[in-house]
């Protein structure tokens, strides 16, 4: 994670939609304090989800591979396709 966002309560409470797209967008997490004292954070879904279920091995290599070949933007029809070619290349 990268350097968090501090916001006092009542600011996250009238500009939530604001430090929502925050958090999504630049990828930071959101430190919700009460009277001088963190008491909360607001994680976007991937940082919640690496930090509930850590990726096997195996995923971050791939992970490392799909960043280095710049194929971390394909979308999901296009996943579907290159997996059926290699799943009928591997049957020939």
């Amino acid at each position: 994670m990268n350097d968090s966002i501090v916001v006092t309560a009542l600011d996250a409470r009238a500009n939530f939609g604001k430090l929502l797209r925050r958090v999504e967008e630049e990828g930071r997490s959101l430190v919700i304090e009460k009277r001088g004292s963190p008491r909360a954070v607001l994680l976007s879904i991937r940082d919640y989800v690496r930090l509930a279920v850590p990726e096997p091995e195996v995923l971050q290599a791939i992970r490392k591979e799909s960043i280095r070949k710049r194929t971390t933007k394909l979308s999901t029809t296009q996943i579907d396709r290159i997996v059926k070619a290699a799943r009928r290349s591997k049957r020939r």
